[in-house]
């Protein structure tokens, strides 16, 4: 299995595991990962989701001999390819549960999307980041909306038109990673961020990804100032928003932990 999904009480674990070939992707492996996004997603006993890979690389991006096969096909062909990535990025970026992408060694090409799509990435200090599509006269076209998202529009211009190799000693400041820790505490650090999460309200965990895209992508107009007073409107007489506040009071576990 070049894909497999390892559910350990509420955290689901998807890893890339084809090792040999550095973690490439193809079609095949673009479905795995769709179907097991999704699987994860409507699975109530998962709060949070891993993103990982065996091996000493995250991922190498697409595998070559499935680029050159695609080649030779048409632009309608190669659309509808296209568009299965993107569905696996839209599984990735709107995953009902948290996902956490932990990297270590190459993350390059379409691999970096998968890590700018999850909610948070950890990196070891020795990975290494990359859009080198243009050096194969292409561009990272399904992954722009992740990436650029992450690392903003001024910045996506270097490394978008150079293919340049990023160490994992910019990808904070660039926004790839929230982390980099030493390779050997990288689950330690992965494992911290997981408790975290799990310690807060699940519901409230979507509903503030759904809020920072809504205020991040707009001015802040009266629709606005409407929008965020109905949300924690809802969210305080919400029945996960009255056991937070109950559970506070009371000096107590809220009933998700």
């Amino acid at each position: 299995m070049s894909v497999t999904t390892q559910i350990e009480g509420p955290v689901a674990r998807i890893t890339l595991d084809n090792p040999d070939k550095r973690n490439a992707f193809d079609d095949t492996i673009i479905a795995s990962l769709t179907d097991a996004f999704e699987h994860v997603g409507s699975d109530d006993s998962v709060r949070v989701v891993v993103l990982q890979a065996a091996g000493n690389h995250f991922s190498a991006g697409a595998d070559l001999n499935w680029m050159r096969a695609m080649g030779k096909l048409d632009a309608d062909q190669n659309r509808d390819d296209a568009l299965k990535l993107a569905r696996l990025m839209q599984a990735i970026d709107q995953c009902s549960k948290p996902v956490i992408a932990r990297v270590q060694g190459a993350a390059f090409g379409g691999a970096l999307g998968l890590i700018c799509a999850a909610d948070m990435a950890v990196a070891a200090d020795n990975a290494r980041f990359c859009l080198s599509e243009v050096k194969l006269g292409i561009v990272p076209a399904v992954i722009s909306p992740y990436v650029v998202r992450a690392m903003g529009a001024r910045q996506a211009n270097r490394y978008f038109m150079t293919a340049e190799v990023i160490p994992a000693s910019k990808a904070v400041a660039l926004g790839l990673a929230h982390e980099v820790v030493p390779e050997n505490e990288l689950d330690e650090a992965v494992n911290t961020l997981t408790s975290a999460l799990l310690s807060a309200a699940p519901r409230a965990q979507i509903a503030a990804r759904n809020l920072i895209a809504r205020v991040s992508d707009g001015p802040v107009d009266q629709n606005m100032l409407n929008d965020t007073a109905d949300l924690i409107a809802r969210l305080r007489t919400s029945e996960e928003g009255q056991e937070g506040l109950s559970a506070f009071l009371e000096k107590r576990s809220p009933n998700w932990i």
